[in-house]
């Protein structure tokens, strides 16, 4: 064959099989005059086959990039809806968090407008038979002194300790504090007139309440004297109920542990908000007159803000 014609030749081949390089090569080391000298190297042979796949690869994804459209960017919230947005979901955080901090507010004030009254209080503490509180419960019920106070019209029973709300009680000292186990065994039976001018409480003191060994502290009597000639005179307040203003006690003999004690309380004088109270606290035997252990006289004024404690406090309710 010529040389200009094997030229030819070997350029087309190249050109159609993509061989750049190799045409190049052939072209250079193609004498005029005879065939060409072909010197084979590695990076020069290129496999049709694998050139083929890489070659459709290539152009199948370039295909497949070109026909997939791109995504549209999102339009942008307007600043309305994003301060709409924030608002809410401040408003709803606050909400929730208000509404879970004051439930127990919300709850004693719901147990306190709801409170029982005096005849219901009575029936809200039930023992076990077989606890010692049982018989001490039904000693004070069937002493005779009770069973006076009981059927006398002027007087009007109830446990006060158990109106209190009882998200409230665990935090009253005589009402949770001292109340239960071996302190104040069961709650105090107390009677009222409806005038608040006398009052009369029944109650038992353990051995857990004591100062010196067997004697009961004077702290915690010279306490329930003033509890019981406060609730002696709340009737008689304009809004059923006061605080102390002065309190006097003398001491006439030792209360000892393990018995059961009564106090005796009336109003002497009433002006205004103030209320003027003596009382004494005595033993309780089954006969015969008990003996006087403590008395006291004590002085109590209505606070100003009265009208939102007496739901509370107020044994009249």
């Amino acid at each position: 064959m010529p040389p200009g014609v094997l030229r030819a030749a070997v350029t087309g081949a190249a050109a159609r099989s993509g061989g750049v390089s190799t045409l190049r090569y052939l072209v250079l080391n193609t004498p005029r005059s005879g065939r060409p000298h072909l010197r084979t190297r590695p990076y020069l042979h290129t496999p049709p086959a694998v050139f083929g796949r890489s070659h459709l690869r290539w152009q199948s994804t370039t295909v497949d990039s070109q026909q997939i459209p791109a995504s549209p960017a999102p339009a942008p919230r307007s600043l309305l809806r994003r301060f709409i947005g924030f608002v809410a979901i401040t408003t709803a955080s606050f909400a929730i968090g208000f509404t879970m901090s004051a439930a127990p507010a919300l709850e004693t004030a719901r147990e306190a407008l709801s409170a029982p009254s005096d005849e219901e209080s009575l029936l809200l503490y039930l023992p076990d038979a077989d606890h010692p509180a049982a018989e001490i419960n039904n000693y004070i019920l069937e002493h005779p002194l009770t069973k006076g106070l009981t059927a006398d019209p002027k007087f009007t029973a109830s446990r006060p300790h158990l109106k209190i709300p009882p998200t409230l009680r665990p935090n009253n000292f005589t009402g949770g504090t001292l109340m239960g186990g071996d302190k104040i065994t069961v709650p105090p039976l107390t009677f009222v007139t409806a005038n608040g001018s006398e009052f009369v409480s029944v109650q038992y003191l353990g051995h857990a309440l004591c100062g010196h060994p067997g004697i009961v502290h004077g702290g915690l009597l010279a306490t329930l004297l003033d509890e019981g000639l406060a609730r002696c005179c709340f009737p008689a307040l304009p809004n059923k109920v006061g605080v102390t203003a002065s309190l006097k006690i003398d001491y006439r003999k030792p209360c000892m542990a393990g018995q059961y004690v009564v106090m005796k309380a009336e109003t002497t004088k009433v002006e205004g908000r103030k209320a003027w109270v003596k009382g004494r606290l005595e033993t309780l035997p089954l006969e015969g007159e008990g003996e006087v252990l403590v008395e006291a006289e004590a002085l109590f004024i209505e606070p100003r803000q009265a009208a939102a404690m007496s739901r509370l406090y107020s044994p009249a309710k």
